[in-house]
């Protein structure tokens, strides 16, 4: 899922840095409008740390493998708070296990950070009564990981080397796409299922129950 260094022309690079740098400017400028903000910061750490790891649980989906991602988890319990703890997420993860890559860290913050807003305002539209609560939990979670393979498949896609096989490489990432597909639906259920939880103990630590975007 994380594009690492060395496969995307420098102009795409920077243009990744462009829109990450936009919407981590809009998204502070939100997050300073909510009230006591500062409270929330912990419940981001919180969630950075588990983005952080979430790429180093591997699951087998030949002919490939993925790993768990939970930007739309992310995007569903921190709102605006998301696209931050994501690029932070990132940069720990390129500079301490070369995981992704530091020119390709805007790219992948993008790819990653718009899909989570996207399940933040999903779930904000969801009816108020329990039950729905989690359908537009199951929904965000897998919206979330789903766009961010969408997006990494046209990237990949628009930017095949002139001197690579551009069939066999279609083809690859075709299949590596596909495979986030049953994933998505895993991280829709896990979302779910974490949602349902704090929405039942700690339901103030849910961005949309008390703020839509």
């Amino acid at each position: 899922m994380h594009i690492p260094d060395g496969i995307l022309p420098a102009e795409v690079a920077v243009g990744g840095y462009v829109v990450t740098a936009a919407i981590t400017w809009v998204s502070l400028r939100r997050i300073q409008k909510e009230p006591d903000f500062e409270s929330k910061i912990p419940k981001a750490a919180l969630l950075t740390a588990a983005f952080f790891v979430a790429s180093w649980i591997h699951i087998p989906l030949p002919p490939t493998s993925v790993h768990l991602v939970l930007n739309g988890l992310l995007g569903v319990v921190l709102g605006w708070f998301a696209c931050p703890s994501i690029l932070v997420g990132l940069f720990l993860q390129a500079v301490m296990f070369q995981h992704g890559g530091l020119t390709s860290l805007g790219v992948n913050a993008a790819m990653m950070g718009i899909p989570a807003l996207i399940a933040y305002g999903v779930y904000g539209l969801r009816p108020r009564q329990p039950l729905w609560g989690n359908v537009f939990a199951f929904i965000g979670g897998a919206v979330g990981l789903g766009l961010a393979a969408g997006i990494a498949f046209t990237i990949l896609i628009a930017t095949i080397p002139a001197y690579m096989d551009a069939d066999a490489e279609r083809a690859a990432i075709t299949a590596l796409t596909l495979a986030h597909l049953p994933l998505a639906v895993i991280e829709g259920v896990f979302t779910a299922l974490i949602i349902a939880f704090l929405r039942r103990v700690r339901p103030e630590l849910v961005s949309a129950d008390a703020v839509t975007p």
